[in-house]
Order: structure tokens, then C-alpha cells, then sequence
């Protein structure tokens, strides 16, 4: 059974089972974060939703690339959570399976392609503090 993170489902709300992969992008003392500005601002994991036929490890270079401009090598998983949520650029209610793996930068490319998104670096504890979704904390606050 995956742990559930955050608020449990709201009884006789239908959501849609949503698989993503996110990474921990780790380089030196650093952490490689995005900043996406809408639905809302917010600091996340650089990652984001597998697409049909998409397997989980390509999903998860194409995100990182897409919201940070930069290639990555995954180092090992680090587990997995599920939350419950409401996805507004979607109109979803989503069930998030979201799988989190610890990774390296290796190249920068330019900027995120993905409008709307920033790459940003932070301390280890500094990204504990400031990511946007209770998981993403978790996941990093265990590595601090």
C-alpha cells in the first residue's frame, strides 16, 4: 500500500487515478527545483504526470528537461506517496500515485520549455521549507 500524504478523499468524490514521477536533483550542496507560476506560484519537485504509453523513467527525463532545462541521471528510488487533490489545469480531481527518485543534474540546456516554469537551486533545507506540496517536503526533509 502507498502512504497517503495530505488531505484523505472527500467521501462520494469520484477521483482519476494520476501516475507521476518526480525527482530530487541533487549537485553538490544544491537541490535543482522549479518554480511553477500558474495555477498558482509554487516551488515543486521537477516532475510531473507518465502519458499514456510512456514508461516511467523516460516520463521522468522528459519532465525534468520540459520544467528545468537541464538532462539528469537517476540515481536510485526513493519511494513513492499518493495525495488527493484538485488539479485546476486539468479540471481533475486526481488521485496523485506520485513516485519519487533521487537524480543528478548533468547538463543544462537552456531554459524550461515548459511555459510558466522557472529552474531555481536551494540548500537541501531551504527546499524542506519551501516546496509546494506536503510530499515533496517529506521527501526532502528525509534527506536533510
Amino acid at each position: 500500500m502507498i502512504r497517503r500524504i495530505d488531505q484523505p478523499p472527500e467521501p462520494g468524490r469520484r477521483y482519476t487515478r494520476r501516475a507521476g514521477v518526480y525527482a530530487v536533483l541533487m549537485r553538490g550542496d544544491r537541490v535543482l527545483l522549479t518554480h511553477q507560476q500558474a495555477p498558482w506560484p509554487e516551488v515543486q519537485l521537477p516532475g510531473g504526470g507518465i502519458d499514456p504509453g510512456e514508461q516511467p523513467l523516460p516520463a521522468l527525463h522528459r519532465e525534468v528537461r520540459e520544467e528545468t532545462g537541464w538532462t539528469m541521471q537517476v540515481v536510485r528510488r526513493l519511494g513513492a506517496f499518493r495525495r488527493f487533490t484538485y488539479m485546476p489545469e486539468y479540471d481533475l480531481w486526481a488521485e496523485k500515485l506520485c513516485t519519487i527518485y533521487l537524480a543528478r543534474p548533468i547538463l543544462r540546456l537552456g531554459l524550461p520549455s515548459e511555459p510558466g516554469h522557472s529552474a531555481i537551486w536551494a540548500t537541501p533545507r531551504q527546499a524542506a521549507e519551501i516546496l509546494g506540496n506536503p510530499g515533496d517536503r517529506l521527501f526532502m526533509a528525509s534527506l536533510v
